[in-house]
C-alpha cells in the first residue's frame, strides 16, 4: 500500500512538473522569439535561420525554470491533496510523515540529475550550436539592412550607406567600405542594384570609384560596373563564443591549467580567453552546484504536508513556505556572482544555505521521530 501511495503521489507530480515545465518554456520562448525579431532586419538573416537559432535557446529556458517549477509541483500536489484530505489517508495507512519527506527527497535527486545533464552538457552544446549556425549562415536578408542615410556597420568588415533609392529599387550614391587583414577597400558608385541568385546576393555598381590601399601602398581605379557578393560576409554580433557555450570540460581544463601554471594563461590561450579565472569559477559553480539547491526547496515544499488545513495558522504557515522558496531560488542565482575564488570565504558564502538546510533537516527529523 505504501508503495502505490508514493507511486501516485510521483506520477502527479512529475505530470505537474513536465506540462508546467514546457508549458511555461513554451510561454518565454516564445517572448523571446518576438524580442529577436529586431535581429532579423539588424542582422540581415532569414525568419528561418533566428527560428532555429532561438529554437537552439530552448534547452536553456528549461534549465533555468526547472528548479522554480519542481517547487511550485511538489508545493501544488501537496496542497491538493491537503485539499481532498488524501493525506489523512497516508497517515492512516502508516505512513510516517518524516518517511514522506525522505521519498520527496530521493524524488528531488533524479530532477537535480537532470539539471545537471541540462547544465552541464546539454545548455552549452545547444549554445554553441545557436551561435556556429548565425556565425556559418550566409546574411541572406540584406534588403532589410540597406536603408536610406544610414551607415550601417552590422556587418563584419564592411560598411554601407546609401543616400536613397528611387521608384524602380535603385540605390542612388552609395558608399562601401570593406575592411581586410591584408588592406582595406573604400568604394563608390552613382547607383546601385541589388540582385539575388538562388543562394547568394550581389550589388551591381555603376560609374564609380574604388581605393584599394594594403601594406604596399594603395591604387585608385574608376569603373563603368562591378559586382560584391554580399552573402560572404558575416554580422558582428556572432563572431566571439561566450562563456555559457563553452564546454564543461573545456572549462575544467582551463580552471585546472591556470592553477597549475599561472593566470596568464586566460591571456594567452584562444579557448580560455576571459578577464580572469573568477568568472570560469562563477560559470562552474552556476553549472554544478545551484542544481543542488533542488534539495533545498524540496525540504522546504515538503514541510507543508506537516501542518494539516485544521491548523489555525495554516494558511499564514503555507504563504510562509511558498515565501521561503522563492527566496531560496532567487539566492541560488544571486550567490553565484558572489563565488569567485576557492578560498574560505567564497566556500562560506556560497555553501551557507546547504550548512543551514542540513541543520533544519536533521532537527526535523530527530523531531518527527520522537
Amino acid at each position: 500500500m505504501e508503495k502505490l501511495i508514493f507511486r501516485k503521489f510521483f506520477l502527479d507530480t512529475i505530470k505537474f512538473l513536465i506540462i508546467g515545465t514546457l508549458s511555461l518554456s513554451l510561454i518565454v520562448w516564445v517572448i523571446q522569439a518576438v524580442n529577436y525579431l529586431d535581429f532579423v532586419s539588424e542582422d540581415g538573416h532569414s525568419f528561418k535561420v533566428y527560428f532555429l537559432y532561438t529554437l537552439f535557446n530552448l534547452p536553456k529556458i528549461i534549465s533555468r525554470l526547472l528548479i522554480f517549477m519542481f517547487f511550485i509541483a511538489i508545493f501544488y500536489t501537496i496542497s491538493r491533496y491537503e485539499e481532498k484530505n488524501e493525506l489523512i489517508i497516508f497517515w492512516l495507512n502508516g505512513i510516517k510523515k518524516f518517511e514522506f519527506i525522505n521519498f520527496i527527497l530521493k524524488f528531488s535527486i533524479i530532477i537535480i540529475l537532470l539539471q545537471l545533464i541540462l547544465n552541464l552538457f546539454i545548455v552549452p552544446k545547444s549554445q554553441d550550436l545557436a551561435r556556429s549556425y548565425i556565425r556559418t549562415s550566409n546574411i541572406d536578408y540584406f534588403p532589410s539592412l540597406l536603408k536610406s542615410k544610414k551607415f550601417v556597420s552590422t556587418v563584419e568588415d564592411l560598411t554601407l550607406f546609401i543616400e536613397k533609392k528611387n521608384e524602380k529599387g535603385e540605390m542612388i550614391n552609395i558608399f562601401l567600405k570593406d575592411t581586410q587583414e591584408d588592406g582595406s577597400q573604400i568604394i563608390s558608385a552613382k547607383k546601385g542594384v541589388l540582385k539575388k541568385d538562388k543562394e547568394n546576393f550581389f550589388l551591381d555598381l555603376y560609374d564609380g570609384s574604388l581605393i584599394d590601399s594594403n601594406s604596399q601602398g594603395s591604387n585608385f581605379i574608376t569603373y563603368d560596373r562591378t559586382q560584391i557578393n554580399l552573402s560572404k560576409y558575416s554580422t558582428k554580433t556572432t563572431v566571439d563564443p561566450k562563456i555559457q557555450e563553452q564546454s564543461t570540460n573545456l572549462l575544467l581544463s582551463c580552471l585546472i591549467t591556470v592553477y597549475k601554471y599561472n593566470s596568464s594563461f586566460f591571456k594567452d590561450n584562444l579557448d580560455c580567453k576571459y578577464e580572469g579565472v573568477n568568472i570560469v569559477i562563477e560559470e562552474l559553480y552556476k553549472r554544478s552546484v545551484v542544481p543542488f539547491y533542488i534539495l533545498i526547496v524540496a525540504i522546504i515544499g515538503s514541510c507543508l504536508a506537516l501542518k494539516s488545513e485544521n491548523y489555525a495558522h495554516f494558511t499564514k504557515f503555507k504563504f510562509l513556505l511558498f515565501l521561503i522558496g522563492i527566496l531560496i531560488i532567487v539566492l541560488s542565482q544571486l550567490l553565484s556572482s558572489y563565488v569567485e575564488s576557492f578560498d574560505l570565504k567564497n566556500m562560506i558564502i556560497g555553501f551557507f544555505p546547504f550548512f543551514i538546510s542540513l541543520i533544519f533537516y536533521s532537527y526535523l527529523q530527530l523531531r518527527l521521530k520522537e
